[in-house]
């Protein structure tokens, strides 16, 4: 079966090399960035292509050889790409987490006989199919809380703190309305709010702000309380709030000797370098999901934890690990047929099908990234 990875950064690469171990795929990865592709080894069977993926020309006409894509380009450009996907006819799985609505698409897709599951990574992406899974066991679902962080080893001043996705990404994350239900109503909230602090065994104390890594489960659950945060080291929000409301990540064009620019890209230009999660750097993704409600008139807690490292063996980052290996057991999944549900479909949906969940955790066991889970009636 023919795969194409698009994009080819922190996440796509260690996606593409996975897949390549299998030999039921024959993996192709295209990038506009030459330095990306040629991080490669060249001995692995993995056809690389320097393309503009931002091309809807060029994309159509890179599309038709596959049976699967796998879409990991940036999150600006992450829908227009998976429109043009989904006109190609091509099955897809996205990690891009693009701010517009996935639901958009699916009569798209439906029209066009394509299973495009989207938002497929750890969290978005894990969380939704544990938590879809564990909303089809209970009678009624309460609540549902979303801890999740990538963080790096060794904290260095001034920010504490490494990307281990498109940097510009992560600014999304400051900027970006948070959305919740509350009482079964939806609320939003700036990005940055409502700060916590958690303890997290062998991690010690992070801190937690709200952010829009809800997502497709404010449309898809019925949950009256649901909410996702993201985890930092204490004190990285008050620098982050300091940035954002000083307008260093306003879009607004300013003029500077006449020249007109955007402050996020003055300000990408200085952090960018700093965050950079290099080769050998050391670092941990860290989720908790807490999932409440009523089985046979029993309050119930389901309780997933999960702690990933670098990989020293094969230099695979976290974050990549995390996301990247549930994405790809989800290609495996559509390969093998087991999951075909038509239209848009987020994670959640596979998490309604008690094999498929099976499957996805397996195949992230084999690869070293193992999620937890603690049942308790509460009293």
């Amino acid at each position: 079966m023919n795969v194409l990875v698009l994009g080819c950064g922190l996440v796509g690469r260690p996606m593409a090399l996975d897949l390549a171990n299998d030999k039921s795929f024959n993996v192709t990865v295209a990038d506009i960035n030459l330095k990306n592709l040629d991080r490669i080894p060249s001995e692995l069977p993995i056809k690389k292509i320097q393309q503009d993926l931002s091309n809807p020309d060029q994309l159509k006409y890179l599309l038709k050889d596959f049976d699967i894509i796998l879409n990991a380009v940036p999150g600006f450009m992450g829908f227009n790409t998976l429109k043009e996907v989904i006109k190609a006819k091509k099955n897809v799985v996205d990690i891009a987490f693009f701010p517009e609505n996935p639901f958009e698409l699916d009569e798209h897709a439906k029209q066009n006989n394509v299973t495009a599951v989207v938002d497929c990574g750890v969290a978005p992406g894990m969380s939704n199919i544990l938590i879809g899974y564990v909303d089809s066991i209970l009678d009624k679902t309460e609540t549902v809380l979303i801890y999740v962080g990538g963080l790096p080893v060794v904290r260095e001043y001034p920010y504490e703190y490494k990307a281990g996705f498109s940097p510009i990404d992560v600014i999304e994350e400051y900027t970006r309305p948070a959305r919740y239900i509350e009482n079964g109503k939806l609320v939003i909230r700036p990005a940055l709010s409502d700060p916590e602090f958690l303890h997290f065994d062998e991690v010690g104390t992070l801190e937690a702000f709200n952010s829009d890594g809800l997502r497709t489960l404010a449309d898809t659950l019925t949950a009256p309380n649901m909410k996702e945060k993201t985890l930092r080291y204490p004190g990285h929000i008050e620098k982050m709030l300091v940035l954002r409301e000083s307008g260093f990540f306003s879009k607004e064009e300013i003029e500077i000797g006449g020249i007109k620019i955007k402050p996020v890209d003055f300000t990408s230009k200085l952090l960018f370098p700093m965050w950079e999660l290099k080769d050998g750097d050391k670092e941990f993704t860290v989720v908790k999901i807490i999932i409440e409600g009523e089985k046979d008139k029993k309050n119930i807690r389901y309780t997933y934890n999960m702690l990933d490292r670098h990989d020293e063996k094969t230099n695979t980052h976290s974050m990549a690990r995390t996301t990247g290996y549930t994405a790809t057991t989800v290609v495996r999944l559509l390969a093998k047929g087991m999951f075909d549900q038509k239209g848009i479909c987020p994670p959640e949906y596979i998490g309604q099908k008690p094999e498929c969940v099976d499957f996805v955790l397996n195949g992230l066991r084999d690869r070293g990234v193992i999620y937890n889970q603690v049942i308790e009636e509460l009293k």
